[in-house]
C-alpha cells in the first residue's frame, strides 16, 4: 500500500484478543499493559477525505510515519513519580473524584464546609482503591458560577494539606495558576487541568516550573469554559489532533513528555453522539504517547442512555465506561464510586492473569 506523503495518517488499535500466547508477531501490547490487539484501523486523511482501511498488525505497510505510530502505541508508559510513591501504568488506576464544592453536579454539598472529614472521605478512598485522590474547588458543569481564586484556595488547601499528611497522592482538579501553585505547595504532586493550561496565562509557567506530572483535557474552547464550541468534523481525529498539538506546545514549554498525561474530555462540549465516538475509538489516542485518562463517571451520557437516571443512580453505567477505558489501555480510571471500580479492575485483572497462562492439552 503507498500512502501520499502529505497525508495525514492515524492508527486505532482494533481485534482486541484475550491472549497473546501462541500468536507472537501476530499481535501487539496496548502501551505497555494489559490489552493485546491483532489489528489496525488504518485511517488516511487527504485532501479532506477519509479513508479507512484495516490492516492486520502483521501487515502494517512499510511506512515510517506508520510505524513511529505502532511504537508509540504500544510502547509502555513511564511511571509517575510522585513523591516516595511510584504509580506503574502498567494497568489501569483509579483516580478518586474529592469534590470539595456546594454545586458539583454529582455530589455537590455532601461534605459541607469541613475539612476533616472532606479529607477523611479522600483517606477512604485510598483505602477502597484509589491511586490518586483528585480534589477539586470549582464545579465544571454546564452552567456553574465561577469561583474566585482565592475562594477555591480555601476549599481544596485545607483539604490537600491533610490528604498529603496522610501519605495519599492527591492532584488538584482547577485551572487557575494560583490554585496551582498553593495545591503543590500544601502537597499536591498532579495538576489536573480541564483547559490544558490555556484558561490562565501562567498555568503552563507554573506546571514547568514544578516539573510535576500534568493532565491536559480536550474542551473545545479551554480560554472561554470547558462547554463552548460549535461542533466537529470528526470528532475522534479533531480532539486527537488537538491533544496532539497541545502536547507538543506544553512540552516545547519544559514540560518532560513523560509527565504529560491526556484527557480527551468525555461530556465537555460534546454531544451524545460525539461522546459515543471518542469511546469507541478511545484505543486511537494512544499514538499520542501519554498516558491516558478516562474521566466518564457518573456523566450525562449514561442518563441519556437509561432513561435520564439521575446522577447517583449510574453507577452501572460508570462501570460499564470504566471497565470499557481498561480494555482500550486508558491508565487512569477518574471515577466517583471507588471500591466498586477497584472492585471490577481487580475481577478483570483477574481474568487478564488466568489468559495468560498456557494452556495444557
Amino acid at each position: 500500500m503507498q500512502l501520499p506523503s502529505a497525508a495525514r495518517l492515524y492508527l486505532r488499535p482494533t481485534q482486541f484478543v484475550e491472549t497473546p500466547v501462541g500468536r507472537d508477531g501476530e499481535v501487539a501490547r496496548l502501551a505497555g499493559g494489559l490489552s493485546w490487539f491483532a489489528a489496525y484501523e488504518l485511517i488516511v486523511v487527504t485532501d479532506g477525505r477519509t479513508a479507512r482501511h484495516s490492516v492486520a498488525v502483521s501487515d502494517l505497510p512499510q511506512d515510517e510515519r506508520l510505524h513511529a505510530l505502532a511504537e508509540r502505541i504500544s510502547a509502555p508508559r513511564a511511571a509517575l513519580h510522585l513523591g516516595e510513591r511510584v504509580l506503574r501504568l502498567d494497568q489501569p488506576l483509579v483516580m478518586g473524584i474529592l469534590n470539595v464544592t456546594p454545586d458539583s453536579f454529582s455530589d455537590g454539598g455532601s461534605r459541607g464546609d469541613d475539612p476533616a472529614a472532606a479529607a477523611q472521605a479522600g483517606v477512604d478512598m485510598g483505602i477502597a482503591g484509589a491511586a490518586i485522590v483528585d480534589v477539586g474547588g470549582e464545579s465544571t458543569r454546564p452552567g456553574a458560577d465561577p469561583v474566585w481564586e482565592g475562594d477555591e484556595i480555601a476549599r481544596t488547601v485545607p483539604v490537600i494539606e491533610r490528604l498529603a499528611h496522610s501519605g495519599a497522592a492527591v492532584s488538584i482538579d482547577t485551572r487557575k495558576a494560583g490554585v496551582m501553585e498553593a495545591a503543590l505547595a500544601a502537597g499536591a504532586q498532579v495538576v489536573n487541568d480541564v483547559a490544558a493550561l490555556l484558561f490562565d496565562p501562567r498555568a503552563l509557567e507554573v506546571v514547568a516550573k514544578a516539573g510535576c506530572p500534568v493532565v491536559l483535557m480536550h474542551s473545545p474552547e479551554p480560554a472561554k469554559g470547558p462547554h463552548g464550541g460549535s461542533g466537529y468534523g470528526d470528532v475522534l481525529l479533531d480532539v486527537y489532533d488537538w491533544l496532539a498539538a497541545r502536547v507538543d506546545a506544553v512540552a516545547a514549554a519544559g514540560v518532560d513528555r513523560s509527565r504529560i498525561l491526556i484527557d480527551p474530555g468525555i461530556g465537555f462540549g460534546k454531544s451524545l453522539q460525539d461522546n459515543l465516538a471518542l469511546l469507541n475509538g478511545l484505543a486511537l489516542f494512544h499514538g499520542i504517547g501519554c498516558g491516558l485518562v478516562l474521566g466518564a463517571s457518573r456523566k450525562r451520557m449514561i442518563g441519556a442512555l437509561s432513561n435520564e437516571a439521575p446522577a447517583d443512580k449510574r453507577l452501572g453505567g460508570s462501570l460499564a465506561l470504566a471497565l470499557k477505558g481498561a480494555e482500550h489501555g486508558a491508565q487512569l480510571l477518574r471515577v466517583h464510586d471507588v471500591y466498586e471500580t477497584a472492585q471490577a479492575l481487580r475481577v478483570w485483572r483477574g481474568m487478564k492473569d488466568m489468559a495468560l497462562v498456557p494452556r495444557r492439552d
